[in-house]
């Protein structure tokens, strides 16, 4: 453009994206090819934060019971019990979900269903390529 020429009042942009439904958030997922931002899914690195720190106050006995501690906390015994299954999660596997890099097939609701102990299974378990 050049100063002599005018300047259009609306310029359309195309930019090809799809929205996928993750958990209960909506979010873009860009074109094949497109470099995909990688964001840590902040419900689960909550959740795997909630987990080592509840594990850690029990092994150390300042909490005796599980249900001591999930009073304490005011949540359901039940929930404290499926949030600390994390703390069984393969290395690699808590490391991709703090990196962002689990996938979309991997939700907090996916994590607190029973999942295998072994480490391989896991993998499986959640759709994951090895990491």
């Amino acid at each position: 453009m050049t100063r002599a020429t005018p300047i259009p009042e609306t310029v359309t942009l195309h930019v090809p994206f799809l929205v996928v439904q993750r958990g209960a958030r909506k979010e873009i997922k860009m074109p094949e090819g497109a470099p995909q931002p990688r964001r840590a899914d902040n419900t689960l690195v909550k959740a795997l934060a909630r987990a080592f720190r509840w594990k850690r106050m029990l092994e150390s006995g300042e909490y005796a019971t599980i249900g001591d501690l999930a009073k304490r906390e005011g949540i359901a015994h039940s929930y404290m019990t499926r949030v600390l299954r994390l703390n069984l999660l393969a290395p690699n596997i808590v490391e991709a979900i703090l990196d962002g890099k689990q996938g979309p097939e991997l939700t907090l609701a996916r994590a607190l269903e029973p999942f295998p102990l072994d480490w391989e299974k896991q993998f499986q378990s959640f759709s994951l390529e090895k990491l």
